[in-house]
C-alpha cells in the first residue's frame, strides 16, 4: 500500500493541535481513538523533520493506523528552544497519550523527568544508556525505547573520511554540543583514531567561528546543527574548511560530505514501535535499535569550490553525488 502525504497536508496536520477528522471518526464508532504526541526539535515549517513526519506517517498507514478513524496525532515543535521543549513535555505528561514519538535527547531527556509511565519511542538517539534513557540497550527497563543514531565506535569514520577527501589536513576542530552524554565518549573514539591518520583533533564547542587557519570541523552537534545549519556551512566555506557531516541535508544545504544513518528510515521504522506499543507491548521489553542503513553523500559543487579532487574510490562507494 503506497499513501501520499503532501507537503501542506502535512504542515496543516502537524501544526501543533490535535489533529482529528470529525465525520470519518463517527464513521468507525465501534473502533477505539488512540492518540500518538510527537515532539520534535525544529520548528513547524523545517521540511527535513516534514519529510521525516511524513515517512512516520506512511509507515503508520501501512500498519492500519489512519488519522481520524482510530488515531489522532498531537504535535509540539520546539524550534530549537530548551524552554519551549520543556514547557511541551510537561504538557504531554499531563495530556497522556498512549505514546509519544520523541526526537533526540534533547526531548526525551525533559520527556523523562516529566513521566515514567507515557511510553516514548526515540527515532534518533545518540546513546540513550550513557543519557540515562535506559538500563541496557538489549532490555531498556524503562519507558523509552527507540533507535541509536548510530554505534559510538563508528565515530571514527567522520575522521578517516575527512582524511581521505583532504589527504594534507593535519588538525580537526569536532564541533559537538557538551550537554549531549553521547559527546565524550564519540570524542574519545574520534581521538583514538587520529593518532594513526596522523592528525591532531580538538573539541570546539563554541563553533566554526575558533576553527578558522588550520582546523576542519568534523561532526556538528545534534539539534543545534540541524537548526543553524545554514551558518554552520557558510562559515565552513568562507574558510575554505573542508568538513564531514551527519546527516543528508547538511550536504543538500552545501556542505562537502556526509555519512550517517539514514533518518527517514528511522522514523519509518520507529512507526512499528509505536504499533506495538499501541497493541500493548512496553518500552522496557523492546530493544533499542541501531541503524541498519548508512548513507555517504558528496557534494562535487563545494569539492570544486574548495580546490578538492574527490578520489574515484570515494565517489564509488558515496550513496548519492551532489552535481
Amino acid at each position: 500500500m503506497t499513501v501520499t502525504i503532501g507537503r501542506r497536508e502535512l504542515l496543516a496536520a502537524l501544526g501543533g493541535a490535535a489533529v482529528s477528522w470529525p465525520l470519518a471518526a463517527r464513521a468507525q464508532q465501534g473502533e477505539r481513538m488512540r492518540r500518538i504526541g510527537m515532539l520534535l526539535t525544529a520548528a513547524a515549517d523545517d521540511p527535513e523533520s516534514l519529510a521525516r513526519v511524513g515517512a512516520f506517517l506512511q509507515a503508520l498507514a501501512q500498519l492500519g493506523w489512519t488519522i481520524g478513524r482510530n488515531v489522532r496525532i498531537e504535535s509540539r515543535w520546539g524550534a530549537g528552544n530548551a524552554e519551549l521543549i520543556r514547557k511541551h513535555a510537561v504538557e504531554f505528561a499531563a495530556l497522556a497519550p498512549d505514546v509519544i514519538l520523541a526526537h533526540g535527547s534533547s526531548t526525551v531527556g525533559p520527556l523523562l523527568q516529566a513521566t515514567r509511565t507515557v511510553p516514548i519511542v526515540f527515532p534518533v538517539a545518540l546513546d540513550p544508556v550513557a543519557a540515562g534513557f535506559a538500563d541496557s540497550l538489549a532490555r531498556p527497563g524503562r519507558n523509552a525505547t527507540g533507535f541509536m543514531v548510530w554505534e559510538i565506535s563508528s565515530s571514527g569514520k567522520w575522521l578517516e573520511l575527512l582524511k581521505e577527501i583532504a589527504p594534507s589536513v593535519t588538525r580537526v576542530a569536532v564541533l559537538r554540543d557538551p550537554a549531549l552524554a553521547s559527546g565524550t565518549s564519540q570524542f574519545a573514539v574520534i581521538q583514538a583514531a587520529a593518532p594513526s591518520l596522523r592528525v591532531e583533533v580538538s573539541p570546539d564547542q563554541a563553533g566554526v567561528r575558533r576553527a578558522r587557519a588550520k582546523a576542519v570541523t568534523a561532526r556538528p552537534a545534534g539539534g543545534t546543527a540541524q537548526l543553524h545549519r545554514n551558518l554552520i556551512i557558510a562559515l565552513a566555506a568562507r574558510h575554505k574548511l573542508p568538513a564531514v557531516y551527519y546527516e543528508r541535508f547538511f550536504v543538500a544545504a552545501g556542505g562537502l560530505i556526509s555519512y550517517g544513518s539514514d533518518f527517514i528510515d528511522q522514523y519509518r521504522r520507529s512507526a512499528s514501535y509505536v504499533d506495538r506499543i499501541l497493541k500493548g507491548e512496553k518500552p522496557a521489553d523492546l530493544p533499542v535499535q541501531v541503524p541498519t542503513k548508512y548513507e555517504l553523500v558528496i557534494n562535487m559543487k563545494t569539492a570544486k569550490a574548495l580546490g578538492i579532487d574527490v578520489p574515484a574510490t570515494l565517489l564509488a562507494r558515496a550513496d548519492e553525488v551532489i552535481e
